[in-house]
């Protein structure tokens, strides 16, 4: 039995032109070619496809994937490499959990004491802290979720590790601003948020509605919007008026 590739896409999550995108790369060639080149995929291929995705959700690049998949010989001995990965994985994010909840306690209490916000430990704010599935986000945004999954897939561990912790102190720097008084129109939060939309944009124009709809997704979806509330109560909805005044201000 073969499946076509519109309903592999719907099993799997995964957009067709990034079905499309793993076969012109070599990395799942389809079971066979039909009528106007229509792409099917049978068992071997789905099982391929699942290895794959366990790889992305390691934040593995497809270059990386590709390699390890040509390695290797037995399925049985992949899927239990997979699970090694994965209980790591599972290590990584307990880090992660105890990071965020050390960064909550020192925010309440600088706030209970009345006194400007400050991390003791810098270096605390990034343990356990690895590149997210910041594109799997995106989906809402389908031509910029392409940009920034071609740019992932192309970076190299290190580059991604500070790429993510980058985006993690840009937002730290919000919850100072947040905690310091600034409303969200204020020049040093816009200033915060022009950068931001200059990275956005070195992928791929985005309209002022565009940055809008970005902005609030950071509220209406619950992995962004948890990712910032972690880091200080209220950060999702500053993040979005933020963008909402940058975008009335600037792009309008």
């Amino acid at each position: 039995m073969d499946w076509p590739i519109e309903e592999v896409a719907r099993m799997s999550g995964v957009t067709a032109r990034t079905l499309r995108h793993y076969d012109e790369t070599g990395l799942l060639p389809p079971a066979r070619i039909g009528v106007g080149g229509r792409r099917y995929y049978a068992e071997p291929q789905l099982l391929r496809l699942q290895q794959i995705l366990v790889l992305r959700a390691l934040d593995v690049g497809l270059p990386e994937i590709g390699r390890i998949l040509s390695e290797q010989v037995d399925e049985v001995d992949a899927l239990r490499g997979h699970r090694e990965r994965l209980l790591a994985e599972r290590n990584r994010l307990d880090a992660l959990a105890r990071t965020v909840s050390r960064t909550i306690a020192e925010l309440e209490q600088s706030r209970k004491d009345g006194s400007p916000m400050t991390i003791n430990r810098p270096e605390n704010l990034f343990e356990g802290v690895q590149p997210s599935q910041y594109e799997d986000n995106m989906r809402a945004f389908p031509e910029l979720a392409e940009a920034v999954g071609r740019r992932a897939d192309a970076m190299s561990q290190s580059d991604a590790d500070a790429a993510h912790r980058a985006r993690t102190a840009q937002m730290i720097r919000l919850a100072e601003l947040m905690a310091a008084g600034h409303p969200a129109d204020a020049d040093p939060v816009q200033a915060e948020i022009d950068a931001q939309y200059r990275t956005l944009t070195e992928l791929r124009a985005v309209s002022a509605e565009g940055y809008r709809a970005i902005g609030r997704s950071v509220v209406d979806n619950e992995t962004w919007r948890a990712a910032y509330e972690a880091i200080a109560p209220g950060l999702a909805a500053y993040q979005r008026d933020a963008i909402e005044a940058y975008a009335a201000g600037r792009l309008a």
